[in-house]
C-alpha cells in the first residue's frame, strides 16, 4: 500500500491549522510542517498532531517554504496544503484509491470524471497563461484538486471562483515549484490528472483576513511589475487604472455569473478587480 506525506507551510496559522490537519489525520503516514518563525501557537499546534516541525525564515515568496517542505517528504505520494485548506471525506477516500490505480485504471477513472469539460476548461485557461502543465503522455505523477472557496461566511461557487484548480497531489521526485511567481503551477514529469471532488478553503472567513491576503498578492504583484519594468506613462495607467479593472469586474460577476453568490461575490469580484489599480499605484510610488 502507497504511503502520504502531507507537506504545509506555515506563518501564524493557529485559527486555520486544527482543522486542516484534522482533516488528513487518517490519510497522512507523515506530517511535515515548514514554518516560517511563526509567533503564536502554529508550532505547537503541529507538533501535538505529531508533525514533524522545521523552523525556518519567512520569505515573502512563500513557496519557498512550501518547496523545503515537499523536499523532505518521505513517502513516494505528497499531498501539498495550506493551512486553511481541508480535505473532506469523500476527498480523502478517492486520494487513497487513485494513489493505488495503475496506469490503465487512472486512465479509464480520468475519461469517467463527471466535471471532465469543466475541468479541462479550466486546465486551458491555466496553460494559455503559464504554458503547457505536464506531458501529453506517459505516467501519471500529479494531479489538479479542485477546491470551493470560503469568503465573509459562505463557499461561493460562480465568478470563476471554482473549480480553482491547484495541484497538490504530486509523486515524490516528480514534481516541483519554481519558486519564481506567485500565480506559479508546478512543473511536473509526466501526466496531470485530476481528482473529481474538492477540498474547503477558508481563505477568507473575514473580511479582514480577505485584506491581508489581498495585500500580499499585491506586493508580489508590485515586484513582478518592477521585474517587468512595466510602463509607468500613460498607457500603463490606462491599462492597469481602467481596462483590467472594469474587464475583470465584468467578466466575474457577469459572464461567469459572480451576482449568484449575492453580496459575497459582489464584493468578491470588486476587490478582485480592484487588485490592478492598487498594485499599479504601489508600482508607481515605490
Amino acid at each position: 500500500m502507497n504511503k502520504i506525506s502531507v507537506v504545509i507551510a506555515t506563518f501564524n496559522e493557529e485559527n486555520n491549522l486544527t482543522r486542516c490537519l484534522q482533516s488528513v489525520k487518517d490519510l497522512a503516514e507523515e506530517i511535515i510542517v515548514v514554518d516560517g518563525s511563526s509567533t503564536d501557537k502554529t508550532v505547537d499546534i503541529a507538533k501535538s498532531f505529531g508533525a514533524k516541525v522545521f523552523v525556518k525564515e519567512n520569505p515573502s515568496m512563500f513557496h519557498i517554504n512550501k518547496q523545503i517542505a515537499i523536499d523532505k517528504a518521505g513517502n513516494d505520494w505528497i499531498l501539498q496544503l495550506d493551512a486553511d485548506e481541508i480535505i473532506t471525506s469523500e476527498l480523502d477516500n478517492e486520494i487513497k484509491r487513485v494513489i493505488e490505480m495503475s496506469r490503465t485504471e487512472l486512465e479509464a477513472y480520468q475519461s469517467k470524471l463527471s466535471d471532465k469539460k469543466l475541468f479541462l476548461k479550466h486546465q486551458r485557461l491555466i496553460e494559455e497563461r503559464d504554458g503547457r502543465v505536464g506531458d501529453a503522455i506517459g505516467e501519471y505523477n500529479a494531479f489538479f484538486i479542485p477546491r470551493r472557496n470560503f469568503f465573509l461566511g459562505k463557499y461561493l461557487k460562480y465568478g470563476g471562483t471554482y473549480p480553482d484548480p491547484a495541484i497538490r497531489l504530486i509523486k515524490r521526485g516528480k514534481a516541483y515549484l519554481p519558486c519564481k511567481d506567485v500565480h506559479e503551477q508546478m512543473v511536473v514529469e509526466g501526466r496531470v490528472g485530476w481528482l473529481q471532488n474538492y477540498m474547503l478553503h477558508r481563505d477568507s472567513p473575514t473580511f479582514e483576513r480577505y485584506l491581508e491576503r489581498n495585500n500580499r498578492y499585491i506586493n508580489l504583484m508590485v515586484n513582478e511589475m518592477h521585474a517587468n519594468k512595466t510602463d509607468k506613462g500613460m498607457v500603463g495607467m490606462v491599462i492597469n487604472f481602467l481596462i483590467k479593472p472594469i474587464w475583470w469586474f465584468l467578466l466575474t460577476l457577469i459572464r461567469h455569473k459572480g451576482i449568484l453568490d449575492g453580496y459575497q461575490g459582489v464584493i468578491f469580484s470588486l476587490f478582485s478587480a480592484l487588485r490592478f489599480p492598487r498594485s499599479y499605484w504601489r508600482y508607481m510610488t515605490s
